[in-house]
């Protein structure tokens, strides 16, 4: 029995992904938190349960729901098999024998209908904000691999309809929910960090970039997409793309941020040489680079939240 709640318990944790949610996830939540804990005179016990609030409602959806359909969409269409496998190639669960292909399904599918009868029940009480949240959140897991739409599987779509809105609305919902509305600095701080989450995913894809082709369907990522029209050289584009539009914000923030804009321009002008400088086609430089991006997000939005 012992080793059967081990076995479920490693299954569970490499299922997280957690240097994943920590860095996306996590890191947009703690940028919108910090400025509510400096500079307003919220209740600290409040402000401490709502960050744990979110933060489990962050690892809930986008770690073990977004990862479970994840899983489970990879492992049919084939990607998995031909995967590197470092820190791209999903979380190997199935492929280690640690959770089965319908377990995972199961867990994906119930953890879904859960999570939209309590944004239901939210939205009986009136609590709109939650129930949009949790909605979106389910919206973005679903969408971004279960067919039909599998958009992690359609160039830019994956990104834009997906990802981007579900850290998005993650980033400024702890100033929304306690404040009652959006301020500028809570909008800007989740969009800069959206854009940046954006960029480390798209080098994340590149080791799967060979993977993704032979997969059935074919899992056409952006990266794919550049590659495939311009050449693997190109495949790099999506994430500069992504880090650029990051850097243009230091104009948005102006000269009320401008630490916070300066900032973003030193971090954003070191990513995209890093970027620039990778060879697209040694997975360990890649997967290296990846893990100074993932760094670099998590500096960024403690820099923003220490900074408004």
């Amino acid at each position: 029995m012992s080793k059967q709640i081990d076995s479920i318990l490693r299954g569970g944790w490499t299922l997280l992904r957690s240097i994943a949610v920590l860095s996306s996830s996590v890191a947009t939540i703690i940028s919108t938190m910090l400025p509510l804990f400096l500079y307003t005179s919220l209740s600290t016990g409040y402000l401490i349960f709502l960050f744990v609030i979110l933060t489990i409602s962050a690892f809930t959806i986008h770690g073990v729901l977004t990862h479970a359909f994840n899983d489970y969409s990879d492992y049919q269409s084939g990607t998995d098999d031909f995967s590197p496998a470092i820190l791209s190639g999903g979380s190997r669960v199935i492929q280690k024998g640690m959770i089965s292909l319908n377990t995972l399904w199961s867990l994906g599918k119930w953890l879904a209908i859960v999570l939209i009868l309590i944004a239901l029940l939210f939205a009986m009480f009136a609590q709109y904000k939650l129930t949009v949240l949790i909605l979106i959140g389910v919206w973005a897991a679903a969408s971004y691999s279960l067919p039909p739409l599998r958009l992690s599987y359609r160039p830019f779509l994956g990104e834009w309809l997906s990802l981007f809105p579900s850290i998005l609305f993650l980033g400024f919902a702890g100033a929304w929910i306690s404040l009652g509305y959006i301020p500028l600095w809570a909008m800007q701080n989740a969009v800069i960090n959206a854009l940046i989450c954006l960029s480390w995913v798209m080098v994340h894809h590149i080791p799967d970039l060979e993977a993704d082709k032979q997969a059935v369907p074919m899992k056409q990522t952006s990266v794919v997409w550049f590659a495939t029209k311009f050449g693997l050289y190109y495949s790099r584009i999506p994430a500069l793309l992504y880090l650029f539009i990051a850097g243009l914000s230091a104009i948005w923030l102006g000269l009320d941020r401008i630490w916070a804009a300066g900032g973003i321009v030193i971090i954003i002008t070191f990513a995209m040489f890093l970027v620039l400088k990778m060879n697209v086609e040694d997975t360990q430089q890649v997967t290296f680079y990846e893990k100074i991006l993932l760094l670099l997000a998590m500096i960024t939005a403690i820099g923003l939240g220490v900074y408004i």
